[in-house]
C-alpha cells in the first residue's frame, strides 16, 4: 500500500468548498485551531504515559485521529489510529514508540500546513 500523503489535497479542496471565495480564511482558522490543539493532545499522551491513565490516553489519540482526518493529514491520522487501537491491548507505558511516530507525523503535517497556508 502506498504511503499516504502528508496532507491530502482532496481534503483541502473539500474544506475550500465549504466557504468558497474567502481566500482560504476558513481553512486558515481550522489549521490554526489544529496547530494549537494537537500539541495539547500530544502532551496528554505523554502525561497519560506517565500516569497510566488508559482512558484519557485513548481519548487523546482519538482526538488527534479525528482532527488530522478533517484536515487531510492522512499519515498522522494513520499513526493516531494505530495508537488508539493499541490502547485496547497494551498499557500506555508500552506505547512510547507509537507516540514517537505520532509526534513525527504531526511535525510533518505541521510543516506542510505551514507551507500551504503561510
Amino acid at each position: 500500500m502506498p504511503e499516504p500523503a502528508v496532507i491530502d489535497p482532496q481534503a483541502i479542496e473539500n474544506l475550500r468548498s465549504l466557504n468558497p471565495g474567502d481566500d482560504d480564511q476558513f481553512i486558515r482558522e481550522i489549521v490554526a485551531m489544529f496547530l494549537e490543539d494537537a500539541p495539547q493532545r500530544l502532551a496528554e499522551l505523554d502525561q497519560c504515559l506517565a500516569s497510566g491513565d488508559s482512558k484519557k490516553f485513548a481519548r487523546a489519540a482519538h482526538s488527534i485521529k479525528g482532527s488530522s482526518s478533517n484536515l487531510g493529514a492522512m499519515a498522522l491520522r494513520r499513526e493516531a489510529e494505530r495508537l488508539e487501537e493499541s490502547t485496547r491491548t497494551a498499557p500506555p507505558a508500552a506505547l512510547a514508540p507509537q507516540i514517537a511516530a505520532v509526534k513525527t507525523e504531526f511535525e510533518r503535517a505541521k510543516a506542510e500546513l505551514r507551507r500551504l497556508f503561510p
